[in-house]
């Protein structure tokens, strides 16, 4: 008789699951059903606070990696906490943004519908990589543009 993947991940699996609660949401607000966790807490300090919430978040990466999770799920949650370190070091906004992005529930999610759905979560991950690439590859047209705009404007305003 064989132990499933499901079965030899799952103490990883709850302790992953134990960590993510405690920085995503682990402090009710009272009175509502919004729920905050340390990550946003250590986000309030400026400068390494993100800093610090990203090592926290790359140990649920590299236990997802030691898991099994593919190449593309993998980029997916390094994504999440690329875009939570990256928005949360902007002074007062960032700080709000920590509070609903929730990087560590994202990637616990991304995750589980890799265990439970290897296949599927493979090919929604490839998916969502390639409009990420597009969108990227947009922004970046965008960006040249208005450097080229901005350069003939300035050139045209010195003749």
């Amino acid at each position: 008789m064989s132990i499933s993947v499901q079965q030899r991940s799952a103490p990883q699996l709850e302790r992953l699951r134990a960590l993510t609660r405690l920085l995503d949401d682990a402090i009710p607000i009272p009175g509502t059903n919004y729920r905050f966790g340390l990550d946003a807490i250590i986000g309030l300090v400026p400068g390494l606070g993100d800093a610090i919430g990203a090592i926290f978040s790359v140990f649920i990466v590299y236990h997802a990696a030691r898991l099994g999770a593919p190449k593309t799920t993998l980029f997916r949650m390094m994504s999440n906490i690329g875009v939570d370190t990256i928005v949360g070091e902007i002074p007062l906004l960032g700080d709000l943004f920590d509070f609903g992005w929730k990087a560590n529930r994202k990637n616990l999610i991304l995750l589980e519908q890799h265990l439970n759905q290897p296949t599927a979560a493979r090919r929604t991950s490839r998916r969502v990589l390639l409009l990420v690439a597009v969108g990227l590859v947009l922004i970046l047209a965008v960006v040249v543009a208005l450097g080229i705009w901005i350069a003939n404007m300035t050139v045209a305003k010195m003749t």
